[in-house]
């Protein structure tokens, strides 16, 4: 028994680094004036799927990823980690994509890829925090979806059913779906396991061909799939800022400061005056 699964994943800006040119002027992110990172709860979606991975030997892992070329690297982190395959979906059209725009280029890819038994992708990019994606996919795929996923309980084949926990406010609930859906994990969920040395070792000059500069690839493993718009059927109106309705007007880096604090002693005197500034800023009276 072995399943085909899809890890969404994403290279996103690391936001505790955001500055004064973080945005370009036509409202998009300047990604190249911040360092770039794997998405924390996609790593957490990696590995339920690494999880699904051990426990049904022949399991496949395709990670797939939108973005620019460089973001291959966190298709090489996942090989890192134990993903079989890797796709990057990168074209010039689709670039200043809101959520509806990515959600639509990626099921597109996906569409491509077929014959998957379930779709993992992190709760929200931090570069965004919208939590769209994920449902958005499952709806242009007409699938089932759990959202805020903190545990794959079970999953049985045959059935074509899986038993999930998730997350919801104040507490969890277990949920059971039918196969094939798509499943958004939690941060808090359990962590990705590390590197494996050995794939390091095995994956670590994987590349797409924008990154080969037209070299031919010795061995077809280190080849990592790279689509563009057209080689995924995508409708050029749907892509890029043309698909986009919404668009970013600004980011910063707020920073929260300490409010001023004052200590007092239990004297007649700190307390009475304590209370002639709270009337007098009429907080109280």
């Amino acid at each position: 028994m072995s399943l085909k699964i899809i890890v969404l994943a994403k290279q996103v800006p690391d936001t505790h680094n955001v500055g004064p040119d973080a945005m370009t002027p036509e409202g998009t992110i300047n990604r190249s004036a911040l360092p770039a990172v794997f998405n924390p709860d996609d790593l957490n979606a990696l590995e339920q799927a690494l999880q699904l991975k051990d426990k049904f030997p022949g399991s496949t892992i395709s990670v797939v990823t939108m973005g620019l070329p460089k973001s291959a690297e966190v298709i090489r982190e996942a090989l890192y980690r134990g993903a079989d395959e890797g796709y990057v979906v990168t074209d010039r059209p689709l670039g200043g994509a809101d959520t509806l725009a990515t959600s639509y280029t990626l099921a597109q890819a996906i569409k491509k890829i077929g014959n998957f038994d379930i779709i993992l992708g992190g709760r929200q990019a931090i570069d965004g925090d919208t939590a769209q994606v994920g449902p958005q996919i499952a709806e242009k795929l007409g699938l089932t979806q759990v959202t805020y996923a903190e545990e794959i309980l079970s999953l049985d084949e045959k059935a074509r059913k899986v038993v999930i926990k998730r997350h919801i406010d104040g507490g969890v609930e277990t949920v059971e779906a039918p196969l094939p859906l798509v499943v958004t994990v939690n941060g808090s969920a359990a962590p990705c396991r590390p590197r494996n040395a050995k794939r390091v070792m095995k994956y670590k000059r994987a590349t797409v061909a924008l990154e080969r500069a037209n070299e031919n690839v010795s061995k077809p493993y280190l080849d990592i799939t790279q689509w563009g718009a057209a080689d995924i059927d995508c409708d050029p109106k749907q892509i890029g800022k043309a698909g986009s309705p919404t668009n970013v007007k600004k980011v910063e880096n707020i920073v929260f400061k300490a409010k001023e604090s004052r200590t007092m002693t239990g004297s007649d005197e700190d307390i009475n005056s304590l209370m002639q500034e709270l009337i007098a800023e009429k907080i109280i009276g």
